[in-house]
This record gives C-alpha cells, sequence and structure tokens, in this order.
C-alpha cells in the first residue's frame, strides 16, 4: 500500500477570479494525483488589508492587466470567465462578505456541497454578470448547485452568526500566517515544510513539489469529459 494522499488546501474568496481559475485547476486534478484538497472559503479584503498590498482594481495598471490576462487565462484553462460591466462596483462596493460566511456555513454543515456551491457563485459573478450579495442571490445559486432550499436557507440565517463569523475570520487569519497577499493562495505540507504558493499560474510549480505530473490545465481524462 502507498503512502496516503498529501493534503493541499486552497484559500480562496468567490471575489477572486484568479481563486476560481486555481480551484477548478484543482478539482480537476484531485481524483489524478495523490491528493486531498482541502478548500478553504477566506476573505481576500481581510488579507490585503493585514498585509498592506491594494487591490488591482485601485491600481490602474494592474486593472487593465487583470482584464486581459483573465480573459486569455480563461480561455487557456477552459474556464467561462467573463469580466462583470461594472467591475469596481462588484468589487470595491458589493464585496463578497456574505458569500464567503455561507461558504463557510455550508462547509461547516454541508461540506460535501462546498465545490458546487462555490461554483455557482463564481459563475453568477463571473461568468452571468449577477448578483451574489443579496440573500435570494445567495440561495438561488445554492439551489441551482443541488442544495435543498431548506437547507439553504437555515445556513443563510447561521451567516451573521457568532460560530460562523469567526470561523470566516479563523481561516482568514490562517492564510496571513501563511504569508498571504492576496488570492488564491495554495498550501501544502511536505516533509515537515510548508509551502505557500500565490496566484493560479502555480500548477506546475506544485506537481513538482508533490511528484506528481503536470498534463496541463486540462488533463487527458477531465478533456474527454469536456
Amino acid at each position: 500500500m502507498g503512502p496516503g494522499p498529501r493534503t493541499v488546501e486552497l484559500f480562496y474568496d468567490v471575489l477572486s477570479p484568479y481563486s476560481w481559475l486555481a480551484f477548478e485547476v484543482l478539482c480537476r486534478y484531485k481524483n489524478i494525483w495523490n491528493v486531498s484538497l482541502q478548500l478553504q472559503p477566506s476573505l481576500v479584503g481581510g488579507i490585503i488589508r493585514d498585509s498592506g498590498n491594494q487591490p488591482p482594481a485601485l491600481v490602474p495598471r494592474k486593472a487593465m492587466y487583470v482584464r486581459s490576462d483573465t480573459r486569455l487565462m480563461s480561455q487557456h484553462l477552459q474556464v467561462p470567465l467573463h469580466f462583470p460591466k461594472d467591475y469596481f462596483s462588484v468589487i470595491l462596493k458589493k464585496g463578497s462578505l456574505t458569500a464567503m460566511r455561507f461558504l463557510t456555513a455550508v462547509k461547516m454543515e454541508h461540506p460535501e456541497m462546498l465545490e458546487k456551491v462555490s461554483r455557482e457563485l463564481w459563475m453568477r459573478v463571473w461568468s452571468r454578470d449577477e448578483d451574489i450579495t443579496e440573500p435570494l442571490s445567495i440561495l438561488a445559486a445554492a439551489e441551482k448547485a443541488g442544495m435543498s432550499m431548506g437547507q439553504a436557507q437555515e445556513l443563510l440565517e447561521r451567516v451573521s452568526t457568532p460560530q460562523v463569523k469567526n470561523k470566516l475570520k479563523e481561516t482568514t487569519d490562517t492564510a496571513c500566517k501563511y504569508g498571504a497577499f492576496g488570492l488564491p493562495i495554495t498550501v501544502t505540507h511536505l516533509d515537515d515544510e510548508t509551502h505557500m504558493l500565490f496566484g493560479s499560474d502555480r500548477m506546475e510549480l506544485l506537481a513538482y513539489l508533490l511528484g506528481e505530473k503536470w498534463m496541463g490545465p486540462v488533463p487527458p481524462a477531465v478533456n474527454a469529459r469536456l
């Protein structure tokens, strides 16, 4: 019997388009590589403040670059990402606090649904230019992801509880302790050493660290299903 799967943690926020790109690639590889993928809903705004960084939307050259870069990356990675029309409002005004608290509650109560609900929230904001801040929007995303309306409503009622708030803060603080200055970050622990990789374009390096084979952003086993 070979060694058990290595744990790979993905710290992400649905407000981050690069988090979505990293998420999809890792979800494709989680059953190919010998890894256990742990999804860690976090708050990118808290990480940026803690690190002294600035959102790319506030740096004009970065904002222009992100728009063109995510377009190319989405084509390369085969993820249906499209910029919302009012990008600055989505990023700087609306945010994702309630959505990330909801995903935290999902992880706490129905972890088997976390991948699907996370993906549907990304689909809403970064593919269909739909809202993710209003309660009805979050409920619609959860229901489309396969969660019953009763389950979703119960979780939505928990987003303002201390337990959920504290858990999201704890996960965000953990990302900061790993050295995060934005999202996504991928963290793995190998031979008593912790490796933190920033961004959605570090998967080939992650494969190297894990001793696994990198077969491109869409490995053959997944490509056959697309």
